[in-house]
């Protein structure tokens, strides 16, 4: 992480929970007072166009996601961390960094709450912050020899089946590691260790770690368990059997497997830089989270 002490922000765009209409009407008041806010600050405002027709918003400048990318110097998401993950992934050409507000459930990565996020932007916009980058995954679909399908994941890629095991090979830099039967296998970020991959079982990984966790779902063989490897590594998952499987990124879309596919995962070249409150400790926020004692 870095401290900074001051701020350059200029033009700021705010991105509410832009795919769900109901919960934009419910959060309009606090993207109201948030734009105001801002706006008091001699900053150029924008909000994300699908925000800003679904809240019925007026008095602002509707924005495109790909538009946010060329033009605004800070972006802040307001939802919960699906809506973060989704912006993260749009965004990752754009060098933009990110705040989060939460309006979700547990706001593993929108730290800032409603309540009381005026001071805690006021604080960023001062500079008071401390920058995090968050590495990401890049996984390709093979068939036939030729990429058909790639994407980029901040917390996951989860291979999964439809009704019945899938019994895959997994290797690590051309190197052989085990044969496995499950209901799927998790490939996972450190930011992504406090999502489905907990939930399996699997470890938490500080996000400052270099480190990737293949973490096995309902493995057919307790002696399957998960495991960590350098973010360096090169992972190949070769299918055996299966009558149906996906493999999602981010768990918000997905991509019909057949057999015979191969899967490719490794750490993205680019990563997704968060902002938080220069008091920000990311043991706090999993002992409040997690409801540690």
């Amino acid at each position: 992480m870095q401290t900074s002490s001051h701020s350059s922000f200029k033009t700021v765009a705010i991105i509410g929970k832009y795919m769900n209409p109901a919960a934009l009407q419910n959060m309009r008041d606090d993207l109201i007072n948030l734009a105001l806010h801002l706006q008091s600050h001699k900053l150029d405002i924008y909000i994300e166009e699908n925000t800003f027709k679904h809240a019925e918003l007026v008095g602002f400048k509707p924005i495109s996601l790909d538009q946010i990318g060329e033009t605004a110097d800070l972006a802040i998401v307001m939802g919960g961390d699906g809506t973060m993950l989704s912006v993260a992934r749009s965004l990752i050409d754009a060098n933009v960094p990110l705040v989060g507000i939460n309006r979700g459930r547990f706001g593993f990565l929108t730290d800032l709450r409603a309540e009381d996020m005026l001071t805690g932007i006021d604080r960023i916009l001062a500079g008071d912050f401390i920058k995090e980058p968050r590495m990401l995954l890049a996984a390709e679909v093979v068939r036939d020899e030729k990429v058909i399908h790639s994407s980029y994941a901040l917390n996951d890629v989860v291979i999964k089946s439809g009704l019945r095991l899938i019994e895959l090979e997994v290797a690590i830099d051309h190197k052989f590691v085990h044969k496995q039967r499950a209901d799927g296998l998790i490939f996972s970020t450190p930011t992504g260790t406090t999502a489905y991959a907990l939930s399996a079982g699997g470890p938490i990984l500080h996000p400052n770690l270099e480190a990737i966790t293949l973490v096995p779902i309902c493995p057919h063989t307790l002696s399957n368990r998960p495991i960590a490897v350098h973010s360096a590594s090169k992972i190949e998952v070769t299918f055996v059997q299966f009558d149906e499987a996906q493999l999602s990124f981010d768990g918000q879309y997905q991509v019909t497997l057949e057999m015979g596919d191969k899967i490719r995962v490794h750490r993205a070249e680019k990563t997704i830089c968060l902002l938080h409150p220069s008091d920000y400790c990311y043991f706090d926020m999993l002992r409040n989270k997690l409801n540690w004692g």
